[in-house]
């Protein structure tokens, strides 16, 4: 049913801004004007389907979705049909965005499109993996099983994501505190101090003169600095977004000691996962492969995907190539090899997932506990380094006194 977003004016003179769900625009006018509203404008609201939706840079909440997609299984399952359950989800979805995605892809439905063609339309919302689960569930007449594994394939995604940024978080508030607090001291505190040595005239260490220095220049072209770090930023996002710049990025990071193992634990834990959840939907395996291919962040271990995926349409196991690449553990190899001889792939994938979703938990733990005190350590040296330059001379000029 679509979705017509109006502005009117009540009997109070109050301005009515809303939008209302009717079959045409002449029964939603009829409608507003049965609620005493005085109609100003009326604008059917549509989801454009190039990525981004009419009336949004706004972007649906992961959770909200889950939700939805976990709703319209309970629906599918007792039997509604596809039509009927995506008008009764677009009555109870509180997002904008999605109430409009939801009338538009009913609309398709109802004119004939496939339920996964139709929301392969609003890639900004439904991604590949999600299309082509439905797809695979509308062809086996397994739908509701498989938008059950969709909203707990989601929720999974959401939890790892939000494990990793809250790891992160307090690090990162407490090097920006450092950082603000040592600009504080350079530019409030080292004047001061500074104009205290000028006026006794005696010569200054170099550190004293360096800090100093540091202090002035930050007082008098503090916009460079921050161009600076805007440039560097720039510069380094635009370096890491080519190719090359992007492999050997990657490969730096899947060399370093701590950052490189939770690196390949967390994309060994997105190819478990969402290989099992397609393979599992009835997706084919070698579609599956390519769609996991593309969501594996790292490119070194997506080419080892890749390769893996050749393999297994030549005949070959899936597991040789994972093996010989060096970033999939023997552990998670030897579990793959022994799924496809037994045919339990689905199983082994589903328990290397959840094993490796424990030991990013607690990689990130223990990465966390490494950080604070490293950088504690590394701020207090900064501050006692900018102490110690301005201490010593003062020291100096009371014994002089």
């Amino acid at each position: 049913m679509p979705i017509y977003a109006y502005k009117g004016i009540n009997r109070s003179g109050q301005d009515i801004k809303d939008t209302i769900n009717c079959e045409s625009e002449l029964v939603a006018k009829q409608r507003i004007k049965s609620m005493g509203i005085m109609l100003v404008s009326i604008k059917e609201k549509k989801a454009k389907s190039s990525g981004s939706s009419l009336f949004t840079s706004k972007k649906v909440n992961v959770n909200e979705l889950a939700l939805m997609t976990r709703q319209l299984a309970t629906l599918v399952k007792a039997r509604i049909q596809i039509v009927d359950a995506l008008q009764a989800l677009n009555d109870q979805v509180e997002s904008d965005t999605l109430k409009v995605v939801l009338s538009t892809v009913r609309t398709q439905v109802n004119e004939g499109s496939s339920l996964a063609k139709a929301l392969a339309e609003h890639p900004q919302i439904f991604d590949t993996v999600y299309c082509n689960m439905v797809e695979a569930g509308e062809a086996s007449g397994t739908l509701d099983v498989v938008l059950v594994r969709l909203a707990e394939f989601t929720e999974a995604q959401v939890k790892l994501k939000n494990k990793i940024v809250g790891a992160m978080t307090y690090p990162i508030i407490i090097t920006l505190a450092g950082f603000a607090m040592i600009m504080l001291i350079f530019i409030m505190v080292i004047p001061q101090i500074a104009k205290m040595f000028k006026s006794a005239k005696k010569e200054l260490p170099a550190l004293t003169k360096a800090t100093i220095a540091i202090s002035e220049f930050l007082q008098n072209y503090w916009w460079v600095v921050i161009l600076g770090v805007i440039a560097t930023a720039y510069l380094f996002k635009s370096y890491i977004s080519s190719t090359n710049g992007q492999r050997k990025w990657h490969a730096f990071l899947l060399k370093l000691p701590v950052v490189g193992s939770l690196v390949k634990m967390i994309n060994v834990s997105r190819f478990c996962s969402t290989l099992g959840t397609l393979l599992s939907s009835g997706v084919p395996i070698l579609a599956s492969m390519n769609i996991v291919k593309n969501l594996v962040p790292n490119v070194w271990m997506k080419d080892a995907i890749e390769e893996s995926r050749v393999s297994v349409s030549e005949g070959l196991s899936m597991a040789g190539p994972l093996q010989k690449s060096g970033y999939f553990p023997t552990m998670v190899t030897y579990m793959v090899a022994l799924g496809e001889k037994t045919g339990e792939l689905e199983p082994m994938l589903a328990i290397i997932s959840d094993n490796y979703e424990d030991q990013v938990e607690s990689k990130l733990s223990g990465l966390t506990a490494i950080i604070e005190p490293v950088m504690m350590i590394g701020m207090g040296g900064a501050v006692g380094l900018i102490i110690f330059a301005v201490v010593i001379p003062l020291m100096e000029l009371n014994k002089l006194n």
